[in-house]
């Protein structure tokens, strides 16, 4: 487990879900050289497949920011990288970096990191006031229709905007970037030439897409600062498995989600 604690005040933080991405899919990718800048973040033994807390985005993200990460398979207890003060709680070690507030990110706020949200599916739309609920708990948070779903070039046009918000950030001011990667949500079957509909290689696509985009923004974030970096799924969805087609139900590939963890140096900082 990450020391999040030691990191705090020296590292940037990026958190970025790749929604809807199937932990099957994710692996599948990887095995298949089609996620190269993701690659390089994971370790010899790829993704982790971990249990998500939500079936779908909302709930999903609600516990992200609450502290409730997914959850590692293996039965025990599992320490957390964050955590709000709570009676109880089991899950809260030395590691952990325990915030006073009622989320994660006001928690970072209150310790000198400026938040930003770059949203991607409709519950970070800002269009109405469910759809504020997310984003607001952020100091900025941005959406456009370029942003959603229905974009097949999507992710470009998030990380290019966020390259110009890193751009106007001072160097010594730390960061919290969040980043919903709607690509791997549906209709993912945009990637696909003359697919009607979406499937397990519709998401493939979908993920390789985004995944060559993703660079610029590794590199921009190194260059300011060690970075804190997680990368996982909210949920999984299903193309047709028992009869179900979507999300937000209980079912095995909406459970488990591919997840990773590191921590990156300044560009520079190397050994």
């Amino acid at each position: 487990m990450i020391d999040a604690r030691a990191c705090l005040g020296s590292h940037d933080i990026l958190l970025i879900t790749l929604d809807s991405l199937r932990f099957d899919v994710a692996a599948r990718a990887l095995e298949e050289g089609l996620t190269p800048h993701l690659a390089r973040l994971l370790p010899e033994t790829g993704w982790e497949c971990r249990h998500t807390p939500g079936n779908f985005t909302f709930a999903a993200h609600q516990a992200f920011f609450a502290g409730f990460l997914p959850t590692p398979i293996a039965p025990g207890r599992h320490p957390r990288l964050f955590a709000l003060e709570f009676p109880g709680s089991e899950t809260i070690a030395d590691q952990t970096c325990v915030f006073s507030t009622d989320n994660i990110v006001a928690g970072l706020a209150d310790r000198g990191y400026h938040t930003l949200c770059i949203g991607g599916v409709g519950f970070f739309n800002q269009q109405s006031p469910l759809g504020t609920v997310l984003p607001g708990l952020f100091q900025e948070s941005y959406w456009q229709p370029a942003f959603g779903v229905t974009d097949r070039h999507s992710t470009q046009h998030q990380v290019d905007f966020t390259l110009e918000l890193l751009n106007q950030q001072p160097a010594d001011q730390r960061l919290f970037l969040f980043l919903n990667v709607s690509a791997t949500h549906q209709p993912s079957c945009i990637f696909v030439q003359d697919a009607l509909e979406d499937s397990v290689e519709t998401q493939l696509a979908a993920l390789a897409y985004a995944d060559a985009q993703l660079g610029p923004l590794f590199a921009a974030l190194q260059q300011r600062a060690p970075l804190l970096c997680i990368i996982c799924s909210d949920h999984g969805t299903t193309f047709g498995e028992d009869g179900y087609r979507g999300h937000r139900i209980s079912h095995p590939v909406v459970w488990e989600v591919p997840y990773l963890e590191c921590l990156l140096p300044r560009t520079g900082d190397q050994p």
